[in-house]
């Protein structure tokens, strides 16, 4: 009888690791097929500009070994100049990892330059706009050639608790830009490719120092602290942690392992 409960024991252990490799595989298949794409930006065209409250805005995609010498110098200041103060001593190591995820084989950059021109019939409005645009170029921290770039999105795929999503890495606005509807755009944007391509939620982390940020996030956009955020899976520990850590989900598989901390039964 002991022998026969232990055979049972193995096949049920050697059937649960074959559905545990096949739904594995079938998740990394998900991610190459995604990271495959030439430009996963192609397949929405509609999105490629941005022309609202007073912006006129072209986007572009770029992957991390792709940029140029002016772009890594660019989203490198652009991220000193607005996160800096949120990491506080923090800053000078976090600098480091992000140069190096910056150019990660896997990052994935949303790049928006500031062009000319305003589609308005008043003269008056015309000239107004030209001027601000003027203005925002002057404005603006980038030194390379081209329309000057004023925010990127960077963002990979990637399984997380056995659930695929779309990991922003960064949103970075210059001044210039933030306050006209352009973040809430961007993260659109972002859950729109993460189901394009089968992801099954958005994640993101904030530093806890940074407000602003996490009221954009928390009340604008909907996103939830995650289950797997520091302060949800162990409250002691959390509570020392500079960050939580962001979802929304698309389904209710995602959502019962990313916001509520449990299985999917």
């Amino acid at each position: 009888m002991e022998k026969n409960r232990s055979k049972v024991g193995g096949k049920d252990k050697k059937q649960k690791r074959k559905e545990e490799l096949a739904k594995k595989k079938t998740l990394d298949d998900l991610l190459k097929v995604a990271y495959a794409k030439e430009n996963i930006l192609a397949e929405f065209p509609a999105f490629l500009k941005y022309e609202r409250n007073g912006l006129n805005l072209t986007i572009e995609y770029g992957t991390g070994e792709s940029l140029s010498s002016s772009m890594k110098d660019y989203i490198m200041k652009l991220c000193t100049v607005n996160m800096e103060g949120p990491f506080g001593d923090e800053w000078p190591q976090e600098q480091k990892n992000k140069r190096r995820e910056m150019v990660s084989q896997a990052a994935r950059y949303i790049i928006l330059r500031q062009t000319n021109g305003s589609q308005v019939n008043a003269e008056n409005e015309a000239q107004a706009l030209e001027s601000k645009s003027t203005e925002q170029k002057q404005q603006s921290l980038w030194t390379g050639e081209g329309d000057p770039v004023v925010a990127f999105v960077q963002f990979r795929f990637m399984i997380d608790h056995d659930v695929p999503v779309l990991y922003v890495y960064e949103l970075q606005l210059e001044s210039c830009v933030q306050r006209k509807g352009l973040g809430k755009f961007l993260m659109q944007f972002c859950e729109l490719i993460g189901r394009k391509n089968q992801m099954k939620g958005v994640m993101l982390t904030v530093q806890k120092k940074n407000v602003g940020a996490m009221n954009f996030y928390t009340s604008k956009l909907r996103y939830s602290i995650s289950a797997v955020s520091p302060s949800k899976w162990d409250p002691m520990i959390g509570s020392d942690a500079s960050y939580e850590i962001l979802c929304k989900t698309f389904d209710a598989e995602a959502k019962a392992i990313l916001e509520d901390g449990r299985p999917e039964s």
